[in-house]
C-alpha cells in the first residue's frame, strides 16, 4: 500500500479498517521523511496492535518499504489446556524467550539490584520453569557471590524441572516439583529473598491468600520480595504489549492493577519501601526499610 506523505491517522485507520489473513505479508510504502517524522518505534508499535511483526525494511533512494506479517491468534499458550505441561518442554511456553526481550531483562536487573541481591543469601523462584530467571542472577555476580547463595526453584512442571536440573546444575542450586498451592508439604522454611514472575495470577491459585501466606510463612524478617506481573501476551512467539484480560478483545489492566495494588499496600503496612517499574512486565520490588 501507497501511505506516503499519509498522517498518521489515516495509516492508523487502514490498519483498523482492514483484516488481515493469518500469514499475510502487509507492506507500507513510505517516503523516508516519512519514517524522520514517525520513527521505526511508532511502526512497531503498530504492529503490536494489530498482532503483526514487523520485518527487515528496505530502502531505495529516498523511499523505503516496511513489511509486517500477520500473526497466528491460535499459537498462544493462553489458549492451550490448562494441565501441568502447559509450560513443559514440548508446550509454546516453554519455546519463549523473555531474556532475549531487552525490557524484561532490563527492568528485572534492576528489580534484582533494587533489593540488593548481592546481599540476599537465600533464593526462592515459584515458577521457576527453565531456570532462566537463577541464569540472570548468577551473571550479575561474582562466581564467589554466586557461590556464597542457595537458590530453590518451584514449578509444577515435571518437564521443565527436570530441564533445569539437567541444565543448570550448580551444587548450590535445587529444583522441585511441586504445587504451589500446597507448599506446606515441603517444609520449606524462610527465604532472604522470594521471587515470582507471572506465575501467582495463575487461575488455580488464590492471589491475595498465596501472596499474604508466602511472606508469612516464607520470607525473613529483613527479607526483599520481586513479583513479576505480565502486562502482555505471547502471540506466535511474540511479546505483545497488553494484558488479556478475561472476556476483553482488547487489552484490559484492572486485575493487574488490583493485584499490585493489594500488595503494594499490604508490605508498606509491613514498613516495606514498594516500586513498581517495567513496561511488558510491570515489577514489584519491595525491601525493608531500615529503622
Amino acid at each position: 500500500m501507497d501511505f506516503r506523505e499519509k498522517t498518521v491517522l489515516q495509516i492508523l485507520q487502514y490498519f483498523e479498517n482492514t483484516h488481515f489473513k493469518e500469514g499475510a505479508i502487509v507492506t507500507l510504502e513510505v517516503f523516508n521523511s516519512d519514517l524522520e517524522r514517525i520513527g521505526y518505534k511508532s511502526f512497531i508499535d503498530l504492529a503490536q496492535l494489530f498482532f503483526l511483526k514487523m520485518l527487515t525494511p528496505t530502502s531505495y533512494k529516498d523511499e523505503t518499504t516496511l513489511r509486517f506479517v500477520k500473526l497466528s491468534q491460535e499459537a498462544s499458550f493462553h489458549k492451550s489446556q490448562k494441565n501441568t505441561e502447559t509450560y513443559g518442554v514440548q508446550s509454546e511456553f516453554f519455546a519463549i524467550d523473555k531474556m532475549v526481550q531487552f525490557s524484561f531483562l532490563y527492568h528485572y536487573q534492576k528489580a534484582l539490584q533494587f533489593i540488593d541481591l548481592k546481599n540476599r543469601k537465600t533464593i526462592l523462584n515459584l515458577g521457576i520453569n527453565k531456570g532462566d530467571e537463577f541464569r540472570v542472577i548468577k551473571d550479575m555476580l561474582s562466581e564467589e557471590e554466586f557461590s556464597a547463595k542457595e537458590l530453590l526453584g518451584i514449578d509444577y512442571s515435571a518437564s521443565a524441572i527436570a530441564y533445569a536440573e539437567q541444565t543448570f546444575s550448580h551444587r548450590n542450586t535445587r529444583f522441585v516439583c511441586h504445587d504451589i498451592n500446597t507448599l506446606h508439604e515441603l517444609s520449606l522454611g524462610r527465604f532472604e529473598l522470594f521471587i515470582s514472575i507471572g506465575t501467582l495470577q495463575s487461575s488455580n491459585i488464590n492471589f491475595n491468600e498465596t501472596f499474604m501466606s508466602l511472606y508469612q510463612n516464607h520470607l525473613e524478617k529483613e527479607g526483599a520480595i520481586i513479583l513479576g506481573f505480565p502486562n502482555c501476551r505471547w502471540v506466535d512467539g511474540e511479546m505483545i504489549y497488553g494484558a488479556k484480560a478475561p472476556n476483553y478483545n482488547f487489552s484490559e489492566m484492572s486485575l493487574v492493577l488490583k493485584d499490585i495494588h493489594f500488595c503494594k499496600k499490604y508490605l508498606q503496612q509491613k514498613k516495606y519501601r514498594v516500586v513498581i517499574t517495567g513496561k511488558d512486565y510491570l515489577f514489584l520490588s519491595a525491601r525493608k526499610i531500615m529503622q
